[in-house]
């Protein structure tokens, strides 16, 4: 399928500000340890399902590493890996398998998981974090992933609707 990569581009890069920006005001102070949706991980994701492996693989990388960069400093490149990775993953599974609602929400949900996973073993293993991965899970994995799963499915058919160019069916012409 074509998609408009500089729109996503675009998007992505607004969707990094209002994540920077607007979500510490929504979210309530005592959830903000708690709720991190990575709306720039979500757009990867549509990448992921609707343009590729390779294109969402650079989207995930990019801007997770402009992510690790901005707002979660402790480390340079946990974010951009995890969602290279994911993105490359999900893009890989979406090729195999058709685009579907139901298996955009699967993807929404494993890639949420996978992603805070990889985070939390990456800390773990520089020693960042003694927490337990069960903590973790209850704490902050489980609810972020709910959160970015409606945030998805907010944004599924608009984000759809943009990003596919619409097929000209065989018998049209294209305009010239």
């Amino acid at each position: 399928m074509n998609m408009r990569m500089n729109w996503v581009v675009l998007g992505a890069i607004i969707l990094l500000i209002v994540e920077n920006s607007v979500m510490p005001w929504i979210v309530p102070p005592g959830w903000s340890e708690r709720l991190l949706p990575h709306l720039c991980f979500i757009m990867t994701l549509f990448v992921a399902g609707f343009g590729g492996r390779h294109p969402a693989f650079l989207c995930g990388l990019g801007f997770g590493l402009l992510q690790d960069l901005l707002s979660y400093g402790h480390l340079i490149g946990p974010y951009g890996f995890g969602m290279g990775l994911i993105g490359y993953l999900a893009g890989l599974a979406s090729e195999r398998k058709g685009m579907t609602i139901g298996f955009f929400i699967w993807i929404v949900l494993v890639g949420g998981v996978l992603l805070d996973t990889v985070v939390y073993s990456i800390y773990k293993l520089f020693g960042l974090t003694d927490l337990q991965y069960a903590y973790v899970f209850y704490w902050q994995v489980a609810p972020t992933a709910l959160l970015q799963l409606l945030i998805a499915l907010l944004m599924y058919v608009p984000v759809r609707k943009f990003l596919v160019k619409p097929s000209l069916s065989s018998g049209e012409e294209s305009p010239e």
